[in-house]
């Protein structure tokens, strides 16, 4: 007779093709973040494959959340099936979005084609992929243990590509999550890997004041992007260097994502960028404005308020070399988050994570947040981690592509670790 880690894997390989064909489905839905295109239609189709399994399915639109409009709404799907007797709450969370295709593509984004086993497309790795086998998995469950206890819930949700406040953070507090038990995320953190959590993030804007005058005599003016220039550098000779001597013992991938780091995400300064069919020249203007958007990662043994002060005392050393009026303001913050090892949905996976792959799992935190946070500290629940298919390099290059085999494998492990969190243990 066969134990139940087969009796899965034959479930879910008698599925092989509907696996390709639902992730190929939602990698074709071009769910561009920003600004926020096809939330509804991605929800719709992932509701389309739960309604037959018996899930109840509500779209809840995020109304007032940053970006939500008419245009481009924020739309989220919550669906639940409740089982026969009574039991724990399982809950599979992921994000529709995708960040912007990039240059570098050998294939088409969006096209979702197969190729020697593999799916290409934009968000086929983060995190399209990840959901299918989600979906997979638990339908390949409910099929064979149809009168299981307690509840299974999937969401599909908006905007974590830029914070998802748009998504799992506004579900948070409308209490969405205050029933549930367990929460994996099918993030791509690598298939034989249990998620525990993320670093800390802090967003800031800085901008920088002079005057404006006559480009041919910028004597005259002061120039904004002359200063923005002045911290950069000061950020490059000092601030940089003492970020990447920080290390954590949080047990973060890559190894080098163990310092702390910090990425200049935009600068804009001086005119506009005229609009694409604009074929005249400049004005000759000195600017008087630059702003510049930071992307500071930190460690669970780093304060918030340390960060902060960290930063602003280089803008202060900046300003001593060369007198100029600025500003900083906060975008978010999101402090480091970590589950326990031994919390019972880690542990559930990594035993799953044994049966299915013959080895023991790793634990690791990821360099990036994603909707733990949200879990975490609005929903007040610790026990969340990631868990899905897909190699993290992977997300937002050109060329992302998931595995089909290793959707297969992520796929069993959801299932084991479903089945063991329900307490199902037959078959």
């Amino acid at each position: 007779m066969m134990n139940r880690t087969e009796t899965l894997r034959r479930a879910l390989h008698s599925r092989r093709d509907r696996l390709i064909a639902l992730t190929q489905a939602m990698i074709r839905i071009p769910t561009l973040n920003p600004p926020g295109e096809f939330y509804r239609e991605a929800c719709e189709l992932i509701a389309a494959e739960l309604a037959p399994l018996g899930f109840d399915c509500r779209m809840l639109r995020a109304i007032g959340t940053p970006g939500d409009s008419d245009r481009h709404p924020r739309w989220n799907l919550v669906a639940r099936r409740t089982g026969a007797r009574p039991g724990p709450c399982v809950h599979f969370n992921g994000h529709t979005d995708v960040v912007e295709v990039g240059q570098g593509w050998t294939t088409d984004p969006f096209g979702g084609a197969l190729i020697d086993g593999r799916i290409h497309g934009r968000g086929a790795c983060d995190m399209k992929g990840g959901i299918a086998a989600a979906i997979v998995a638990v339908e390949a469950f409910i099929d064979l243990h149809p009168d299981h206890p307690g509840a299974i819930e999937i969401s599909a949700t908006a905007d974590e590509e830029t914070g998802g406040y748009g998504g799992v953070a506004w579900l948070t507090g409308l209490g969405i999550f205050a029933h549930v038990d367990h929460v994996i995320i099918p993030e791509p953190l690598n298939k034989d890997r249990v998620c525990l959590g993320h670093r800390g993030v802090w967003w800031a804007e800085v901008e920088t004041f002079g005057r404006i005058a006559h480009g041919s005599m910028p004597f005259l003016g002061d120039c904004a992007v002359r200063h923005m220039g002045a911290i950069i550098a000061e950020m490059e000779a000092t601030l940089l260097p003492a970020l990447a001597r920080k290390r954590t013992a949080m047990p973060v991938v890559p190894e080098a994502a163990r310092a702390s780091t910090l990425n200049i995400n935009s600068i804009h300064g001086g005119q506009a960028e005229p609009p694409p069919d604009f074929t005249g020249w400049p004005s000759a203007v000195v600017p008087d404005r630059c702003r510049m958007i930071v992307d500071r990662r930190f460690l669970a043994e780093e304060p918030i308020a340390e960060v902060k002060a960290e930063f602003r005392a280089t803008l202060e050393r900046a300003r001593q070399r060369r007198p100029f009026a600025y500003a900083v303001r906060d975008m978010h913050e999101v402090a480091p988050s970590m589950t326990d090892r031994d919390a019972p949905v880690a542990a559930a996976l990594a035993r799953a994570i044994g049966a299915t792959l013959g080895r023991p799992a790793e634990f690791v935190v990821s360099p990036g947040t994603y909707d733990q946070k949200h879990i975490d500290r609005i929903g007040r629940l610790k026990n969340c981690v990631a868990y899905g298919p897909g190699i993290l390099d992977l997300a937002h290059q050109p060329d992302e592509y998931v595995g089909v085999d290793d959707m297969l494998d992520a796929g069993l492990v959801i299932a084991l670790a479903l089945a063991d969190l329900l307490g199902v243990h037959a078959g």
